[in-house]
């Protein structure tokens, strides 16, 4: 057995691939921004001056509080690990291991200023606010943003190649690569800018977010304008009316997009999968990959099902996260605790589905020849212009008689455009009509993707 087994493929397999969401939302992350609010608080508490007891702190005070955080590696873990095994209670540790901290410096006759004021829950959900806006701008988005520019540049460079659709799974209307692509990047970026705009609220009010204890202690303070000084220091929007819980309904807003970005995008990889199974896509052939034990023919999409099976697990975890993080229990229950200590995990899932639709893409080229000759092979799909322009001019039973024509057989060009002969057209029309070929059956399919660089609408 190995010295140090992991439970989860993020810790094993994975971990090159999510280490960057780790730094973030890990337990030691979580300590970390927990230590930071705390020192935080304190620098805050004595620039404001707001109460005489506090005094304001030198610039060296100020760098070695700073450097608290800094330096809170793998030995301070260790150190904060042995004062919670004694206290049980983890945010009561990070206040006793600051304290110990500046016991023995100039720093020492504020350490009782340390925590004033706060439940635990002041200093986490600032904490998690910002690990999580941390985790999504700096590791997540840039990742999806990346997707999002190949997809760009798949649209743009197959903007006109041509291709047969397919609704139900039967031969339809052509289009053309590139809009079909443009599809998935119009989608997914309009989560991006719903993600992107995501606020990330923070409450720092008490026990029972009344502020009561503050107000004992100090009441000529207007502990309002200082909570909301406080938190909006720290890049967070502030929660005025809360319990002694942040509502984390900000979370669930994120949560929710975040899970309809995973589901667009595993929309995507289903249709990459389909593609590439009826030849719309062939693989690149690598060397020295393995498609198959057993069959060595093989190039099998696994990138893509990579993908849809890490997406699947994130959006289950994310489903989750709304349902519980919605709901507490009168002012105060520890599920949700709990419950955020699966965030980190929800969004490695993510990134490892975006890495790997990234990786798939990278290793496939559209199959020009096998597209033309399936729309050689596809002739009815011209009854539907057909029957319209019969129907423009008054012809009878135009959708009918295209029907009886075209439904279940294999049409030829020739049978098609004897039928159109028989019609007796305006000489213009049946020019128009004979001229048509599935492959150029694309309507406006190629300006269609010059809306994926069109702003969104507000």
């Amino acid at each position: 057995m190995a010295d140090d087994p992991t439970l989860s493929p993020l810790d094993g397999r994975y971990r090159p691939l999510v280490s960057g969401i780790a730094d973030h939302l890990s337990e030691q992350a979580l300590n970390r921004g927990r230590l930071e609010v705390e020192v935080a608080w304190l620098s805050y508490l004595a620039a404001s001056r707001v109460m005489p007891e506090l005094r304001e702190l030198t610039d060296g005070e100020q760098s070695a509080l700073r450097a608290l955080v800094a330096d809170f590696g793998s030995e301070q873990v260790a150190a904060l690990a042995v004062i919670e095994r004694r206290t049980g209670h983890d945010v009561k540790a990070v206040e006793y291991y600051i304290k110990q901290a500046l016991g023995e410096t100039s720093l020492a006759d504020v350490v009782e200023f340390v925590h004033f004021g706060c439940t635990s829950e002041d200093i986490n959900n600032l904490a998690y606010a910002r690990m999580l806006q941390r985790a999504i701008s700096d590791v997540w988005l840039p990742a999806a943003l990346g997707l999002v520019a190949d997809l760009r540049d798949l649209a743009l460079a197959q903007r006109d190649q041509p291709m047969l659709s397919r609704t139900h799974g039967q031969a339809a209307t052509p289009t053309t690569v590139g809009k079909e692509i443009a599809v998935f990047v119009h989608r997914l970026d309009r989560q991006l800018a719903r993600i992107q705009a995501q606020e990330y609220l923070g409450k720092f009010n008490g026990a029972t977010g009344t502020y009561s204890a503050h107000h004992v202690a100090a009441p000529e303070v207007d502990w309002l304008d200082v909570s909301r000084g406080f938190v909006q220091s720290l890049g967070l929007t502030w929660n005025p009316l809360t319990t002694q819980i942040e509502s984390h309904d900000y979370m669930c807003e994120l949560f929710a997009d975040l899970a309809r970005f995973n589901g667009i995008l595993n929309n995507l990889n289903t249709d990459m999968w389909s593609y590439i199974s009826i030849g719309v896509f062939r693989q690149k052939a690598t060397t020295d990959a393995v498609g198959s034990s057993t069959m060595p023919h093989k190039i099998n999409p696994i990138r893509f099902e990579n993908s849809e099976a890490n997406l699947e697990v994130s959006n289950s975890l994310l489903q989750c996260l709304q349902t519980a993080l919605i709901t507490s229990r009168m002012q105060r229950d520890l599920s949700d605790s709990s419950m955020q200590r699966n965030i980190g995990p929800a969004l490695g899932y993510a990134l490892i589905g975006i890495v790997n639709t990234r990786t798939g893409l990278r290793s496939i080229d559209v199959d020009v020849e096998a597209l033309t000759a399936e729309l050689d092979g596809a002739w009815e799909v011209l009854g539907e212009a057909v029957q319209s322009l019969m129907r423009l001019r008054g012809l009878d039973q135009p959708y009918e008689r295209l029907k009886e024509l075209t439904r279940g057989q294999q049409i030829t060009r020739e049978r098609l455009q004897d039928f159109i002969r028989e019609l007796q057209l305006p000489a213009e029309d049946e020019k128009r009509l004979l001229e048509l070929a599935p492959s150029s059956y694309t309507g406006l399919a190629g300006r269609l993707v010059d809306f994926i660089d069109a702003p969104l609408p507000s």
